[in-house]
């Protein structure tokens, strides 16, 4: 089991922009400290929700601060940027972290985003196939050319190749975000492993474990490759002596950050859309995720892997929108959790 934190850069009520982006990075500094596994970072346009616009370029800074750790892209929105754009940058950083970079993509949403980027509606509803294709031929041949719809181009050579990484990696891994039945299967038939939103419960997980597994085989991906996808729960942590504790810490931040980051969306078509009541999202949070005593949160952690076989978590310790106790929460999840685990 690999257990690695998720960042957001959160935007709390009354916080400046530049006080979430530090948090968000020494809490990548004191993961690596504390032994976790890896730091997943979250991209977001022109709201507070989130105050990273480019998780890869995030991931840079990371990288180069950090000599274990691995980090992830979760996820890098494929509809806003170009494929080959984003496959550059990440066969750079495969290749001069020692293949210590993972890039997750996804759809992202129907915002205001694919106006001002160019993209269009289109791309978020029907074009996320085609640019995911494009990017795996990047990151995986030593030429590629295009003749589709959107992307069309004479063949060029790929400078850098991700094979040319001085490790036992051919390339960065790609993870998928997915939240719906479509989505599981196009990267199934990829082999691609999924990333699972936080909002999701075990039992649901567990469904969309077995959907991949079953439209893999009927793609004819090999059994091992089956076996051994490396899926991603995301979830929340937050570690105290008392659960009540932990949850009333959650239940006096996150719910002033889920009103003011996710209200400021704006989609790009004008249609509407329903919020989740940010206080009620947060209980939610709190029953779904290991928030807890350490004894709590390491049992969670086994429950989860045990009921879907998923072997690998992202979970957000930002919760409490403070630097000290964020550094604090990461520090007792490498101390105290981590070791029951293991």
């Amino acid at each position: 089991m690999r257990v690695g934190s998720f960042v957001l850069g959160a935007q709390f009520p009354g916080q400046g922009q530049g006080e979430a982006l530090h948090r968000a990075v020494r809490s990548a500094e004191v993961a690596e400290e504390a032994g976790l596994d890896t730091v997943w970072l979250a991209e977001h346009h022109f709201v507070p929700y989130g105050t990273c616009p480019s998780a890869v370029t995030l991931a840079a800074l990371l990288l180069g601060r950090t000599r274990r750790l691995r980090v992830g892209t979760a996820v890098s929105v494929l509809p806003t940027v170009h494929p080959v754009a984003l496959g550059e940058q990440a066969a750079l950083l495969h290749v001069t972290s020692g293949g210590r970079f993972s890039l997750g993509v996804g759809r992202g949403g129907p915002w205001v985003d694919l106006e001002v980027f160019g993209a269009g509606l289109e791309a978020y509803e029907k074009g996320f196939p085609d640019s995911l294709d494009l990017l795996l031929r990047w990151l995986r041949e030593p030429a590629v050319g295009a003749s589709g719809d959107r992307y069309r181009f004479r063949e060029v050579p790929v400078v850098p190749r991700p094979s040319e990484s001085l490790s036992e990696e051919p390339g960065p891994e790609v993870v998928v975000a997915c939240t719906s039945p479509s989505s599981v299967r196009m990267a199934a038939e990829r082999g691609l492993p999924m990333l699972l939103g936080m909002h999701v419960g075990d039992e649901e997980k567990a469904e969309m474990v077995a959907l991949w597994r079953r439209h893999a085989r009927t793609a004819g991906r090999p059994a091992a490759e089956i076996h051994g996808a490396g899926h991603v729960s995301a979830g929340v942590c937050q570690i105290a002596d008392r659960r009540t504790d932990a949850a009333e810490t959650l239940l006096k931040a996150m719910p002033g950050w889920l009103r003011q980051g996710l209200g400021a969306h704006v989609t790009v078509d004008g249609r509407a859309r329903q919020m989740r009541d940010p206080h009620a999202y947060t209980e939610l949070l709190c029953g779904l995720h290991p928030v807890g005593t350490p004894r709590l949160c390491a049992d969670r952690l086994a429950a989860t892997g045990e009921r879907t076989g998923i072997s690998r978590f992202a979970l957000l310790v930002e919760g409490s929108g403070d630097l000290a106790a964020t550094e604090e929460n990461v520090r007792r999840l490498g101390a105290e959790v981590l070791p029951q685990l293991r």
